[in-house]
């Protein structure tokens, strides 16, 4: 990142329209900045500020000399004004209350490649116009693509910048698909932690070196399918703004040409046959199916996952059929809740150890019965949303029948009686 090479200070206001000041209107100058920013952001900012003293009815401009109308933005205190370049119509906007706070800052919407250039902050009133500020804007098409493979442990989000930098410096790291969304913020004080977005939370981390090598690239901690799509990496420094855009595809290998040539033909049978694969969606679904005979010790409902979730995390079991859907175990705070547990499943279950350290949250099921099989589903659960989960289906096979002739004195059947085996 450069800095602009003109800075000024004065005490004199400097007059755009070559007139001489007869008082003292500026304080000083506000430092100029350069703007970096990728075509395609949603916004950027260029920044103006101004420490003087403000006359009766001001107008702030924004101008282009490049342009023809120079105007990029004009705002009285009584709102815009309709003095603008068509280009940049419906795009500029300054805060509502910049005569108030003195920060005349511009948000251009949508930034395009022609929109790189110099910027120019002043103020105009009905004596003269003078300059507070320059700012170079820079839009850049290059944007960085990522792609991870399903089940990583984690994927790096690359965003470099110069080196040294000051210890006041802030990151952002935000993801816009489908909304805008807070991904990780520097420095992680407790303010900035609840700006972050509840579904990043425990998943993100920066390098503990990044204010010496300048390298503030985001971990991303297990990705999954919702976190792909378009990250900004968001660097303040100083009067210096540098926006990098990050695209984060799946890594799967393209689909083979001949491979969709020999495909083609089975879409008509897929077609026919999609009536019959809706009715026995159940066992197409990526579910883990467990058989055991009744009479048996226990049967494990198997569900491992990634180790040292948030200790806040709570574990439920239930059966979602046969319906109605009943609660099996519960795990909170560090342990078995059996007050809300169905009295079908009580002193029945049980799960082994820390089970949010290791992981492991199978279920082991005591003296399984036939009406125990169903579907079963655990999830683990935080501040209301569900950040893991896993269904079984469990089929508990009755015992086989015979009648004993010598005691009921008829002849038994020679057909075994099979308890029913539908889940």
């Amino acid at each position: 990142m450069r800095k602009h090479s003109r800075v000024v200070l004065s005490t004199k206001p400097k007059f755009l329209d070559g007139r001489k000041s007869s008082s003292c209107w500026l304080s000083q100058h506000a430092l100029p900045g350069v703007v970096e920013v990728n075509e395609g952001a949603e916004s950027v900012l260029l920044p103006c500020r101004y420490s003087g003293f403000i006359e009766d009815n001001p107008t702030v401009l924004w101008t282009r000399s490049d342009l023809s109308p120079t105007s990029v933005h004009l705002q009285g205190e009584k709102g815009a004004l309709k003095e603008q370049n068509q280009r940049y119509r419906g795009r500029t906007s300054v805060m509502s209350d910049a005569f108030d706070t003195s920060d005349f800052s511009l948000t251009l919407r949508k930034p395009e490649l022609s929109d790189s250039g110099d910027y120019t902050c002043s103020f105009r009133d009905d004596r003269a116009t003078w300059w507070v500020a320059d700012v170079q804007l820079m839009v850049k098409d290059h944007q960085v693509e990522v792609k991870v493979t399903e089940g990583a442990e984690s994927v790096i989000l690359p965003c470099r910048t110069t080196p040294d930098l000051p210890k006041d410096v802030t990151v952002e790291w935000t993801h816009s698909d489908p909304d805008l969304m807070m991904v990780h913020v520097y420095p992680n004080t407790s303010k900035d932690f609840m700006k972050q977005s509840i579904f990043h939370r425990d998943r993100t981390e920066m390098f503990k070196d990044l204010l010496s090598s300048g390298d503030v690239s985001l971990t991303l901690k297990h990705p999954t399918d919702r976190d792909t799509g378009s990250y900004i990496c968001t660097v303040y420094r100083d009067k210096d703004i540098l926006r990098q855009k990050v695209v984060l595809m799946h890594g799967k290998e393209p689909f083979p040409s001949w491979a969709t040539a020999v495909l083609v033909p089975l879409v008509l049978v897929l077609v026919i046959s999609a009536g019959v694969l809706y009715h026995f969606r159940f066992y197409f679904m990526s579910v883990c199916q467990v058989e055991v005979e009744e009479g048996a010790e226990s049967v494990l409902l198997p569900f491992r996952t990634t180790p040292d979730l948030p200790g806040d995390a709570e574990v439920e079991w239930w059966r979602l059929e046969p319906k109605p859907r009943i609660y099996c175990h519960v795990y909170q705070d560090g342990s078995d809740q059996p007050g809300k547990q169905d009295q079908v499943y009580r002193n029945r279950t049980k799960m082994n150890q820390d089970p949010l350290k290791t992981g492991d949250f199978s279920l082991i099921l005591d003296h399984p019965k036939h009406g125990d099989s169903g579907r079963y589903r655990c999830g683990v659960k935080r501040e209301g949303g569900f950040i893991r989960y896993k269904t079984v289906l469990l089929n508990v096979k009755g015992r086989v029948q015979v009648q004993d002739q010598r005691t009921s004195g008829t002849e038994a059947d020679p057909t075994p009686l099979m308890a029913d085996q539908s889940v």
